[in-house]
């Protein structure tokens, strides 16, 4: 089937080229025209490092990009997304040039006494406000897909900024590229076939798991169903779209593919199960990339094609797996009679998705026939039945205020204790909670502790290492706990900035480098992101644009996409 579908693509590809060329001018709005500007073509794959990116084409999971490197000179480096390696965090700057007071996936806020959450859209859409006040987003004038932040695109599709303002189906370009998608029997049949596929794989994958005695995410009979065709369906109009949006000279667009993370999570970022995710991926940047070298003559746009993660995933082992309590329950068992705020709950990309599809079925009810609308309304109540609650997501309660709050992001943790709204000391925490600091300090699978001093910070390592950074000035002592990360000066950069955040907690954690590569991690996973060390802080770039692209950090990729492609065109952007 795979195989005769690849066939039918190949004979098909002169009229689907005229054909989105036809839609493009029925679809496209009258402003968008060609402008001497080049454009610029985002293709994010969510969580892969550099160096299992390398793995993978190794053992021909990724053909299409290992051809772009060795066949055609592409341009391919890692580069450094620091901490936290999230994807809120990494997101924000490139899209913004700016993470500042993102200090993870999840944190609190000990003035207002809120809970944030990167899984809330409004919350998101608040921080997108306060992440655009004097900036562009690179995305001016162009599409966002399954992002994080819209980067001031005219259009997004799951893209947690801006789901509340304006449904995706409201909009006459979204119900015209769902009409459009739906009536192309080849790419139905190809979400047919990827939905069947992927639901075998989920199946053969959990089976190989039990055999072997791998841990792996309980799945129901239907619900690796229903996450396979979620998926499938998301991954066809998310490539439908951006080809279309390449016909219609849209001048820029950034989508991020973000199956693969999910998948590593629950079974390692170099199984077998999450590099078959990639396979299909490979799959559509060559649809991506094909389109982007024939459309220049229909659009009148020439386009640069930028393949990048966010962060990687490293290898790890759950803390609770290792004493048989979360974090949480270990902070409060030494604290004594307090009451505790730890809230985490499992990725699931299919499921948000789902209760994304879910919310623009409603919105687009009462609209329809009403025959239509009726089947319509009976699907989204059975697709509501079928998909687990996220507790996670439910807006917080102002009026909690619990005496300890953990927020963590797989191996990032940060501790707030609500006996004032402001942040503590290292010297009032000791104080206040002697035997937690101790015991902490005792375990283990800890890598080190972060606390305030004044004006600086200070990390605590095993065997009374200790590293203070502040003033200026780097102060080590053995054992240097920053060693096991990398560039010293680097990593004590990044560790300064994130302790001085506001949202950060009196006490941040990071889980320990094990001698085996694999990283202890807060939340029930067997691949991690968040903190350092696995490659977690390392992901890569791939461009066709010119000579290397200079990347020291997210926000430089920021100042680079602004610098090239929003100024004024020149004669050579034309050529």
């Amino acid at each position: 089937m795979g195989f005769l579908l690849r066939a039918l693509d190949r004979i098909t590809e002169g009229p689907r080229r005229r054909k989105y060329e036809a839609l493009a001018r029925q679809i496209g709005r009258p402003e968008i025209s060609p402008d001497g500007r080049r454009g610029f073509i985002v293709i994010q794959i969510d969580g892969l490092s550099h160096d299992h990116l390398l793995e993978a084409m190794e053992r021909g999971y990724l053909p299409y990009l290992r051809r772009l490197v060795r066949e055609e000179g592409w341009h391919l480096t890692p580069w450094y997304c620091g901490l936290p390696s999230t994807t809120p965090a990494v997101q924000a700057a490139i899209l913004f040039g700016s993470r500042e007071d993102i200090p993870g996936f999840r944190w609190y806020d000990k003035r207002e006494r809120m809970a944030f959450v990167a899984k809330r859209p409004a919350q998101v859409q608040a921080l997108q406000e306060r992440l655009r006040a004097g900036r562009v987003g690179i995305l001016l004038g162009g599409s966002s897909y399954v992002n994080m932040f819209d980067g001031d695109a005219d259009l997004a599709l799951f893209t947690l900024a801006s789901i509340h303002p304006r449904l995706f189906l409201e909009s006459v370009r979204g119900i015209g590229l769902l009409l459009v998608f739906l009536l192309s029997p080849l790419r139905v049949l190809r979400v047919f076939w990827l939905t069947v596929t992927g639901y075998l794989r989920a199946l053969l994958w959990r089976l190989d798991a039990v055999l072997h005695r791998r841990p792996a995410r309980s799945y129901g009979l239907l619900s690796p169903l229903l996450a396979a065709a979620v998926n499938a369906l998301f991954t066809e109009v998310q490539t439908f779209g951006i080809i279309l949006d390449i016909y219609r000279g849209v001048p820029s667009i950034y989508a991020n593919y973000n199956a693969y993370d999910e998948v590593a999570h629950w079974f390692g970022p170099s199984d077998p199960a999450a590099f078959a995710v990639l396979r299909d991926i490979d799959r559509r940047i060559r649809q991506i990339d094909r389109a982007r070298r024939r459309a220049a003559r229909s659009s009148g746009r020439r386009y640069d094609l930028f393949v990048l993660s966010d962060h990687g995933n490293a290898p790890s082992v759950p803390f609770s797996w290792m004493i048989g309590q979360t974090l949480g329950e270990f902070v409060v068992a030494q604290l004594g009679d307090v009451s505790l705020d730890e809230v985490f709950s499992r990725p699931g990309y299919a499921e948000a998705k789902a209760r994304y599809l879910m919310g623009e079925m409603e919105g687009i009810e009462e609209r329809l026939p009403p025959t239509v609308g009726r089947v319509v309304r009976a699907l989204r109540r059975s697709l509501g039945r079928r998909i687990p609650p996220d507790w996670e997501a439910e807006e917080y309660d102002l009026e909690r205020r619990e005496d300890v709050v953990v927020r963590v992001s797989g191996p990032l943790a940060h501790i707030y204790f609500n006996v004032v709204s402001r942040p503590l000391d290292l010297i009032e925490v000791a104080l206040l909670y002697p035997d937690l600091l101790d015991r902490l300090m005792e375990m283990d699978r800890i890598g080190w502790i972060v606390g305030r001093a004044g004006g600086r910070v200070v990390v605590l390592g095993p065997q009374g290492g200790r590293a203070v950074i502040g003033d200026g000035r780097l102060d080590i002592t053995p054992p240097d706990p920053l060693a096991p990360y990398g560039d010293r000066d680097r990593v004590a950069g990044e560790v300064y900035r994130l302790a001085t955040s506001p949202y950060s907690g009196d006490l941040i954690l990071m889980g320990r480098l094990l001698p085996d590569g694999r990283v202890v991690t807060f939340e029930e996973q067997i691949a991690t992101h968040g903190g350092l060390g696995g490659g977690q802080e390392w992901p890569f770039l791939l461009c066709n644009a010119g000579p290397p692209v200079p990347v020291a950090s997210p926000s430089a990729l920021y100042n680079f996409f602004l610098d090239r492609y929003l100024r004024p065109p020149t004669i050579d952007d034309r050529r």
